[in-house]
Order: structure tokens, then C-alpha cells, then sequence
């Protein structure tokens, strides 16, 4: 099939791969979102997906929307079989959305109609699910609200961050995709509504999401910083200042009792207190200053008695 393929961050990338090693199938192009400022000079860099179609010789599209009329023309003009999408990032018009013959396939990382929206991955981690996945589905204008195709199933580890479970997604997705795509072409996969019970919705997760409440138990923080983790990252305030998080381990119990927020600092730990047992701090980012282990950070800052986690 002639593929035109949407998507825009690292997580896409093994997507595209599979469909560019493909025997079966042509990429005619790549739909991306616009190149951004990066880095302190700000200057503007190619998303990793629009990079990897540079690369690969493959003409690149960077619509403002995807409703804009030059773009509409370019898609019907290409006269591609199927937009296979990965993270494209914004919403699809009917008028693109009608192009293709066998429409717009989206890969998304949930087990659909569980954790439909911007942030599966962080939801199911934050939630404490024990098991994810891939499906891939049909693009319509709803929220993720398509008939399925296909999907796989991905186990979430104990100790699992995003940037954990989100690349194994990757890589099981990249092969879920291109076997739907391989389905298609052969007329063998037919669309299945998703079930009307187990809806849930994941939100794009927002910087001020990310902010830690000692005054919850341990479970909670540990998987709330797991599950922004890397991005936007964990964080909360040390003497009025943000304090970058990593990812923290609930201690046993019974071993201390500190309260929520209240530092205890040992000679290859750090413990703060929640609502249950204290955390264990891993590595903590100083605003300005590197990452380093919590027991570097904590011999530099000389605690005191009065200080907390905020």
C-alpha cells in the first residue's frame, strides 16, 4: 500500500522503521508537526520523526493544522491507501480524514477503551495497573473512540517509569502496526467497536501535575513520579526553591517514622515521610544544577531539623 505516515516524537520512530523496512508497503511521506525551538539558543529542530524521513529520503509534511487548504491538497495529491498515526499531536479534520481509502490507523498506547487521551502510559503507571498495552484503531473524529484493529498487552513492572514502558510500547507497537497494516492490504482485519464499559481518559499531563504530595501515602507519590518520569518530570519545593525528582522506594514497615515531608538524612540515604511508610529519594535536581544522588545533594545543603519536602 502507498502510506503516508503521522507522527512526531521518539516514541513514533519504531513505527516508521517498521513500515519503512516493510517489503509490503511504500511510505510516500511523513506528516509531522512544525520544526521547534530547542536548546538555549533556540534554535529550530526537526521533530525525530520528520529527521528520520530526512534521512530516509522521504518528502516531509509540517502543516500548521492539518485542516489547512495547501496541506489538504498535497494529502489528496500523494493519494495514499492509509495514514498509519503515531503521536502526531493534533486533532484530524474530516476532510483528511476521508482521503484515504482505508482511512487514518492510529497506533495508541492503552488497551483501548481503558486511558484514552494524551497520557496512557502515565495514567496506567499512576493508577497502579498491572497490565498495558497497544491497539491500533480506526481515526475518527472523537477521542480515541474508533473501532480496534489489533492490539498487544505489555506487563508494568514494579518499578517501571514512563520512559520505561513507553519505549517497550514503541517497539511492540511498531510490529502491532505493521501487521494491521499488512491485514488491511490483505482484506483479513476487519474494525471492532470498542466496548461501551471501561472507558477511562488520560489527559496531557501538565508540569503542575507532576508536583509531589508527601501528605499521601508512599504507593502514591512512588507512582506518581514513576509515572512522569522523564517528562515533565517529578518535582517539589526545598526551601522555597523546585527540587527536581527522580524516582523514589518506599521503605519497610515499621523501619521509621518520619512525617509527611520530614527529612531524615543517613550516610547512603535519604528518607522523607508520606502518610504511610517514608521514600527513599533517588536521584533529586537541584533548579540550575545537575542531577546527583539524594545523599550528595543532602551533605551539600547541610538539612537541618526545620527543613521539608514541600
Amino acid at each position: 500500500m502507498r502510506l503516508l505516515f503521522a507522527g512526531t516524537p521518539d516514541p513514533a520512530v519504531p513505527a516508521l522503521q517498521a513500515l519503512l523496512d516493510s517489503p509490503r508497503h511504500e511510505v510516500v511521506g511523513v506528516l509531522t508537526r512544525p520544526d521547534a525551538p530547542a536548546g538555549r539558543g533556540r534554535t529550530l529542530v526537526r521533530s525525530p520523526i520528520g529527521a528520520l524521513a530526512d534521512a530516509a529520503g522521504i518528502p516531509v509534511f509540517t502543516p500548521a493544522k492539518p485542516r489547512d487548504p495547501e496541506f489538504l491538497e498535497q494529502l489528496r495529491a500523494l493519494a495514499p491507501d492509509c495514514v498509519p498515526v503515531v503521536a502526531y499531536g493534533a486533532l484530524v479534520p474530516r476532510a483528511a480524514l476521508d482521503v484515504p481509502r482505508l482511512g487514518w490507523v492510529n497506533l495508541h498506547f492503552s488497551l483501548l477503551p481503558a486511558w484514552r487521551g494524551a497520557a496512557p502510559v502515565q495514567a496506567a503507571i499512576k493508577h497502579g495497573d498491572e497490565v498495558t498495552g497497544a491497539t491500533t484503531f480506526l481515526l475518527e473524529e472523537g477521542l480515541d473512540t474508533g473501532p480496534t484493529y489489533g492490539v498487544v498487552t505489555e506487563p508494568i513492572g514494579p518499578r517501571d517509569t514512563t520512559g520505561d514502558l513507553l519505549g517497550r510500547l514503541a517497539r511492540s507497537g511498531a510490529t502491532l502496526l505493521a501487521a494491521t497494516m499488512d491485514g488491511l492490504e490483505d482484506g483479513t482485519l476487519r474494525a471492532v467497536p470498542q466496548p461501551a464499559d471501561g472507558v477511562t481518559h488520560a489527559p496531557k499531563v501538565l508540569v503542575a501535575d507532576a508536583r509531589v504530595d508527601f501528605a499521601t501515602p508512599a504507593l502514591a507519590v512512588d507512582r506518581l513520579i514513576r509515572s512522569v518520569t522523564p517528562e515533565p518530570g517529578a518535582w517539589c519545593t526545598f526551601r522555597e526553591t523546585r527540587l527536581g525528582l527522580g524516582p523514589v522506594v518506599p521503605v519497610r514497615t515499621g523501619e521509621i517514622e518520619l512525617k509527611p515531608g520530614e527529612l531524615h538524612v543517613e550516610k547512603k540515604r535519604v528518607l522523607v515521610g508520606t502518610t504511610t511508610v517514608p521514600v527513599a529519594l533517588g536521584e533529586v535536581r537541584p533548579t540550575g544544577k545537575r542531577a546527583m544522588p539524594a545523599p550528595d545533594w543532602a551533605r551539600g545543603v547541610r538539612i537541618t531539623e526545620s527543613d521539608s519536602l514541600t
